[in-house]
């Protein structure tokens, strides 16, 4: 006999999001104490976790709180997705032989580290947080030469030197579009080969990409439990809001897969290939590869 649809979850999903919608549409517009007032209608992880950021006198800045960040990695299916990314990266490393190896915005080390063994190359790491450098540097192997930068890449790109692999898990993002054509453009000469790990983020209409947003933090958040609100007030608020509130301290640019392609692209690298990872609960992560002309 046929069932009928199981449609009372579905509409106690669908509940909750039109309440957040439209907190995140007064973020857009920049009504920050409207969009509190309807996260706070909102009993889901995000509503709660929303009304509560929008209600302190948080400055939106992510990363100075490694505590935050690290909470966030440790858990929230990063697990899998890290161990996806190393392998990844020790499957490039055992077709490249790379010598010098560069990687930008390293954070603590996570991706690189286990992506090292059986391989020695010489090691630049550059890093805008102290703490994550620091934590990433005590990580990698005895032996190792290590060139540890305590800065933004685009200092760095300065004078990046040659590197055999220059990669980038989950950083490049933190760049405005601009400022990643000139990083890119500037390595180029310099590097055998780029790895870029992201998340093929879809381009939306902007109804559909807060649509998007309220559906991927809720789950998101719903993943954390005994670190919910240090995972939320510390990092995937800021994040979130600095996407829509105008004015607001803002931390990545992220895009489709395509469009990375294009970018590394126009910025001089060729060979440009696409590789899926893992089905991440915000979005699709991959890894680039491409050629450039050191």
């Amino acid at each position: 006999m046929e069932q009928p649809p199981a449609t009372t979850g579905r509409r106690v999903c669908e509940a909750g999001p039109v309440t957040i919608i439209s907190a995140l549409g007064a973020l857009t517009a920049g009504e920050r104490d409207r969009a509190r007032e309807f996260a706070a209608r909102v009993g889901s992880p995000l509503g709660t976790a929303l009304a509560e950021y929008l209600g302190s006198d948080a400055d939106g800045t992510v990363y100075d709180r490694p505590a935050a960040f690290q909470a966030f990695i440790d858990g929230g299916g990063n697990v899998g997705l890290y161990e996806a990314v190393s392998g990844a990266l020790t499957a490039l490393y055992d077709r490249v032989r790379p010598g010098a190896l560069l990687d930008v915005g390293c954070g603590d080390g996570r991706a690189l580290v286990p992506a090292l063994a059986g391989h020695r190359p010489r090691v630049t790491v550059v890093e805008p947080s102290t703490a994550l450098l620091r934590t990433a540097v005590e990580r990698l192997p005895d032996g190792l030469v290590v060139d540890a930068r305590n800065t933004g890449v685009e200092e760095f790109v300065t004078g990046p030197g040659r590197h055999d692999v220059a990669q980038s898990t989950f950083a490049l993002h933190a760049l405005p579009h601009d400022v990643r054509d000139a990083v890119l453009a500037a390595l180029a000469p310099h590097v055998g080969t780029l790895a870029v790990v992201e998340f093929d983020v879809p381009d939306l209409s902007p109804q559909r990409r807060l649509e998007f947003l309220a559906e991927t933090y809720e789950r998101g958040l719903a993943k954390y439990d005994d670190d919910r609100d240090l995972v939320a007030q510390g990092f995937l608020m800021p994040v979130l809001t600095g996407q829509l509130l105008p004015g607001a301290v803002r931390s990545t640019w992220e895009q489709p897969a395509a469009a990375w392609v294009a970018q590394v692209t126009r910025a001089g690298f060729a060979d440009v290939e696409i590789t899926p990872l893992f089905d991440y609960w915000s979005s699709p992560a991959f890894l680039l590869t491409a050629t450039g002309s050191a």
